[in-house]
């Protein structure tokens, strides 16, 4: 593949996919192939992109949309083919799309293992658009996982300096360093913002960072006080930290009167199910989880699907967790550690 092809801006969401696209008649295939992969039918969306084909719509946005839905299968050299093929439908000048399909490239050249491959995109995307700072934090993701700890700093550094108030993603920065094993190395970003001055931050955010510090007494200080304005997220951490301070009954307390105040949300129900399942209660640990997977759009089906699974083997019920196993195989065929798992339901 040319160096040339490596392009993108943003990491697009579903929701943006339909770019260029949904709104012209004459691409009316595309737009239900789009459709399909948002709904997650990507069987629909390869048919609807054959048909796209025969009809002489739009052939780049074809490619791109068949390397997402082969993505949604999990099937990534096809994907990174076919993405590789929009970008060869360049006329040359760079735009938006060119640098959106190559983060998706990447993200296939990752999934499967070519991780300098997916290395040299995202250095090609920083060496044209040096203020992408979605590109510079990727790359020093892989640099991490390949253990080259003083390269991701470099590209976290940069990350940082691009925008030093975005604690979120300063907080993914810990998250991917404590996942190496460089917890430590993440501690002290966390740190170095705290020292700088918390002036630009709120109670929910010094909360977080003081709850990754393990300061756990000034985290529940600050998410007590951000309870009432910061919404869901809020409560989750300060539930979370009464968890780790050993008060698992104050904890379920926040998660319900929350519920009781706000009505259903996915998060806070996930949550007060893993902290029920913490004591012993597993029946109303799955209550919670199916509960969230009844609110339509809640956006983490995947991580309810599977701590369902694990409610029923915590109450013994094998044969209904080895079936459930079974469909969430279906649908995320790329989990290893469902595999394992499933292989010792199947067992028992």
């Amino acid at each position: 593949m040319k160096r040339g092809y490596y392009f993108a801006a943003g990491l697009a969401a579903l929701t943006l996919l339909c770019s260029g696209c949904s709104a012209q008649s004459k691409n009316e295939n595309l737009s239900a192939g789009m459709a399909a992969i948002a709904a997650l039918e990507y069987d629909n969306a390869l048919a609807s992109f054959e048909a796209a084909r025969a009809a002489g719509e739009d052939e780049r946005l074809i490619c791109r949309g068949e390397g997402l839905a082969y993505m949604g299968k999990t099937m990534y050299l096809e994907a990174a083919q076919a993405l590789e093929n929009a970008l060869s439908y360049s006329n040359g000048r760079v735009v938006n799309l060119d640098y959106d399909v190559n983060y998706y490239l990447a993200t296939a050249y990752y999934k499967q293992g070519e991780l300098q491959k997916a290395i040299d995109v995202y250095s090609a995307i920083v060496a044209l658009k040096p203020e992408e700072a979605d590109a510079w934090y990727l790359r020093g993701v892989i640099y991490t996982q390949q253990g080259k700890l003083d390269q991701a700093k470099e590209d976290f550094d940069k990350t940082i300096q691009l925008n030093s108030t975005n604690y979120d993603r300063l907080i993914d920065i810990y998250g991917v360093l404590a996942e190496g094993e460089y917890k430590e190395t993440g501690q002290e970003y966390l740190q170095a913002a705290m020292d700088t001055g918390t002036k630009n931050m709120t109670n929910f955010e010094k909360g977080r960072i003081c709850y990754y510090l393990e300061d756990y007494e000034n985290a529940r200080t600050y998410l007590e006080k951000a309870r009432d304005d910061s919404g869901y997220e809020a409560v989750l951490f300060l539930g979370r930290t009464y968890e780790t301070l050993g008060d698992n009954n104050y904890a379920i307390s926040v998660y319900n009167n929350f519920l009781e105040s706000n009505g259903p949300n996915a998060q806070v129900l996930n949550q007060l199910g893993l902290c029920k399942m913490q004591t012993g209660d597993y029946e109303a640990a799955l209550n919670a989880f199916q509960s969230a997977m009844n609110i339509e759009g809640n956006g983490m089906m995947q991580i309810l699907k599977m701590n369902e699974v694990i409610a029923y083997e915590q109450l013994g019920q094998y044969k209904k967790a080895s079936v459930l196993m079974d469909s969430y195989l279906q649908t995320y065929p790329d989990d290893e550690v469902a595999q394992r798992e499933y292989i010792f339901l199947k067992t028992r």
